[in-house]
């Protein structure tokens, strides 16, 4: 929740139960601030910030710590477990079956009276992408797409990271040249021509776990496809950013996420804005 806003248990179990139409579904609260928020979030309609977290299992998990941060910006954060993750059922299928977790998770939020639908937007952080970008196809109203660090090409992703091989042979069952549609379905710059939304990519230069270029070919692709795009370069920074670096980017992208419809057109967007 925004900072200082709450919303009690029973409010968000009577929520969940009338979406899902299911009694046995309860709200628990694992976690929370130190100051506890008592600000009524009713009290207005919020933007939402979906966070589709990296990695699988349980390295890339979700980074609490982001989500104070993204909290601090008047708006509402939520970040889907993907199934087989944190004691869910199921299998993770690295944007598979699990992309259902990320649907249900914009749906869920859609139909909490706090939220302004028209404004949730959805960040993929590395892996996160392709969750993220398979989200922004299939929900029409998706506000914002961010990809941070993430990858565009699993196939070439693939290529680079010998130690994910192995993973990537078993869960989408076999190599690139073997599932090459398990491959491109997971490829955001092969869904780049389905994307109906304005796009940011964030991505450091010296990244060894997601290459730089994954960021740059996919802002070429949305360039050529005529989608307003943006991509801030992080010269010389890898994966994961210093914490006064990441703070300014976080800044710069809800700067961007709240930048009004009209100010978004591909002939404005053609300038990287790389960051020294």
């Amino acid at each position: 929740m925004p900072e200082g806003f709450d919303a009690s248990l029973s409010d968000l179990d009577s929520w969940i139960t009338a979406f899902y139409n299911n009694p046995s579904l309860q709200a628990e609260r694992t976690a929370e601030s130190l100051v506890r928020g008592n600000l009524n979030i009713l009290s207005r309609q919020w933007p939402v910030l979906i966070y589709c977290r990296g990695g699988m299992g349980k390295v890339g998990s979700v980074k609490t710590s982001w989500l104070e941060q993204f909290a601090r910006y008047d708006t509402v954060v939520f970040a889907p477990c993907y199934r087989g993750n944190e004691g869910g059922e199921g299998r993770d299928e690295f944007g598979g079956a699990d992309q259902e977790d990320i649907f249900s998770a914009y749906q869920l939020l859609q139909s909490f009276p706090f939220v302004e639908k028209s404004q949730i937007s959805i960040m993929g952080f590395s892996r996160g992408s392709i969750n993220a970008t398979q989200t922004a196809i299939q929900m029409p109203d998706v506000h914002r797409l961010i990809i941070w660090g993430g990858v565009s090409d699993l196939a070439k992703t693939y290529e680079e990271r010998i130690t994910l091989r192995r993973m990537l042979k078993r869960v989408l069952g076999g190599t690139p040249a073997r599932q090459p549609e398990a491959f491109a379905s997971r490829s955001p710059i092969v869904l780049a021509n389905r994307l109906h939304c304005p796009v940011l990519i964030i991505h450091g230069t010296r990244d060894e776990q997601v290459d730089y270029s994954h960021g740059s070919k996919l802002y070429d692709r949305l360039m050529e496809l005529g989608l307003p795009a943006e991509l801030h370069t992080y010269l010389n920074y890898g994966h994961h950013f210093p914490d006064d670096i990441h703070l300014e980017a976080v800044k710069r992208m809800f700067d961007w996420i709240r930048t009004p419809d009209q100010h978004f057109s591909p002939a404005k967007s053609e300038d990287t804005d790389t960051h020294h």
